[in-house]
């Protein structure tokens, strides 16, 4: 992968995150810059990277669409089984950086969707199942490795461009 792609997955992650309330404004102002720094460029992205702090709380919120739909990216209707499904593979994606650790990211997406979303029913089984085990219980390692597959699973579910000719270099 490019760091171009890596790039349009951050911002698309990022995008998820901030609709869903799981970040602030300006750490989606934030993955724009990282994703001109990386060589995505469009107008619209350098207008939201050149938001600042304050302004981002109002700006993103008009300055996001334009921005994504000029890089073939979407940002889902909020409660749209879409978003959830690139919420659950944003967080899988943090958790797969060393962002979030197994057990909080079962403990989001199980607060987030119980049992309710296909795409994440075995991580709120393996929530439940973190309850059950005590500090220490050699099985902690064994649910670790089965959400680390699942997280790595959800990473490579299809969800933003990746090839060249979908993203504008």
């Amino acid at each position: 992968m490019t760091s171009i792609e890596a790039a349009a997955i951050a911002l698309q992650d990022h995008a998820a995150l901030w609709s869903a309330g799981e970040i602030s404004a300006g750490e989606l102002v934030d993955a724009a810059c990282g994703a001109l720094v990386a060589g995505l460029d469009t107008p619209g992205l350098r207008i939201l990277a050149a938001c600042t702090r304050a302004e981002a709380d109002y700006d993103v919120h008009d300055l996001l669409p334009p921005a994504l739909e000029e890089l073939g990216l979407t940002l889902h209707p909020v409660g749209d089984v879409a978003a959830q499904e690139a919420i659950a593979r944003a967080l899988a994606r943090r958790m797969l950086s060393g962002e979030l650790k197994p057990w909080e990211f079962t403990l989001r997406i199980h607060r987030r969707y119980g049992h309710e979303l296909p795409l994440t029913q075995r991580l709120a089984e393996l929530d439940e199942l973190y309850a059950l085990l005590e500090d220490g219980d050699r099985a902690v390692d064994q649910v670790n490795a089965e959400v680390t597959a699942e997280a790595r699973r959800l990473a490579a579910h299809p969800g933003v461009p990746t090839g060249p000719a979908d993203i504008p270099s």
